[in-house]
């Protein structure tokens, strides 16, 4: 299994954007952030120990919403809901950075 994605990764596309993404949820919508949406619903869809670590839900909305589940892409396409969710994983994935530094699937 490759090594990347990991927190690192991540961490570095949401700090072209925003450096602190917890209120991204409650900022107008911009090309930016669609991008950054797209860019990050790739990323976890790439295998990788740390993306396996991650809550499923983030991975199985990105996986749905690139397939085009016609009811993940309706929910995505409402602007609060993908800013909600570029939100919860920079607070989950910066919270694993620094509470733990690497993580693997095993939670090392």
């Amino acid at each position: 299994m490759q090594r990347k994605p990991d927190s690192g990764d991540y961490l570095a596309i949401f700090g072209q954007y925003k450096e602190d993404f917890g209120d991204v949820y409650m900022g107008p919508e911009d090309e930016r952030f669609r991008l950054l949406f797209q860019k990050i619903c790739r990323m976890l869809t790439q295998p990788s120990s740390f993306n396996l670590g991650l809550p499923e839900q983030f991975r199985t909305t990105a996986f749905r919403f690139l397939e085009g589940d016609a009811h993940t892409v309706a929910h995505m396409n409402t602007v609060e809901n993908r800013h909600f969710m570029l939100s919860d994983l920079f607070d989950y994935i910066h919270l694993v950075k620094t509470m733990g530094g690497s993580w693997d699937q095993r939670g090392r």
